[in-house]
């Protein structure tokens, strides 16, 4: 059995006045990976899903991974609400890209001006997604939500118990 690649990790990255930032060298690795037409030589392509107003960042997809969420939002029954609505979230709300030859992603206007992104991205892995947050905001929300999950856990709790709690789900 082949093992698959996960994204892993965080890192700084400068982003440039057309929107351009480069992606952390092992994370291309798995858009390679997980792009069933890439070969050597192409760019590997991506599905970013920026979501509606809730969401402050863009999650970024391997082709076969949004794959995945698609087989599943296509299983829905046709017509129904929730297929309807996760077709626009990860259908509609989403843009289809590629790495370019420089290892750099173009970001569109639209989808930095919707999470806040100037100067400098924060990328972090995420298994078989990675982020991209303004890094003040990722502090502000998810690294505080982080320590106040891991504050309320009693001194002598290991998060890897949770594990256990969810096999064969």
């Amino acid at each position: 059995m082949t093992r698959k690649l996960r994204f892993r990790g965080e890192s700084h990255h400068k982003v440039d006045g057309k929107g351009r930032v480069s992606i952390p060298a092992s994370f291309r690795r798995v858009l390679e990976a997980g792009d069933p037409n890439y070969t050597d030589g192409l760019n590997p392509e991506l599905v970013i899903v920026y979501g509606d107003k809730r969401r402050k960042y863009l999650e970024c997809y391997t082709m076969q991974a949004i794959e995945e969420v698609d087989d599943k939002i296509e299983a829905l029954p046709r017509g129904s609400v929730e297929r309807k609505m996760l077709q626009r979230l990860f259908n509609g709300q989403s843009h289809a890209t590629s790495v370019d030859e420089t290892g750099r992603l173009v970001l569109p206007s639209k989808l930095r001006q919707k999470i806040g992104l100037t100067g400098e991205a924060f990328f972090i892995g995420a298994g078989d997604t990675f982020q991209i947050w303004e890094p003040g905001t990722y502090d502000a929300e998810e690294l505080s939500a982080t320590e106040e999950w891991l504050d309320e856990l009693p001194d002598d709790v290991d998060p890897l118990i949770f594990l256990d709690q969810h096999q064969g789900g």
